[in-house]
């Protein structure tokens, strides 16, 4: 994967992350202590520029309904 693929799937990460919260009326705040993360932590990953661990990107996008699909391409 180039950088560039790499960042693109980051923002789109991101922002299904920052839709899925603000359907769910949560604040950047909240969904942060639902999942053990600052609130700088989660803004960083709704702008595709935060590096999670896996662990805590499993751990918001299960909060929130959404998963990766991995595929061979």
């Amino acid at each position: 994967m180039h950088p560039q693929d790499a960042d693109a799937t980051a923002a789109t990460i991101g922002h299904a992350i920052r839709e899925m919260r603000r359907s769910y009326r949560l604040t950047q705040t909240q969904l942060g202590e639902l999942v053990g993360l600052s609130d700088k932590t989660v803004r960083d990953i709704e702008k595709g520029t935060g590096s999670p661990s896996v662990k805590a990107l499993l751990a918001t996008l299960s909060t929130l309904g959404l998963r990766i699909e991995i595929t061979d391409s």
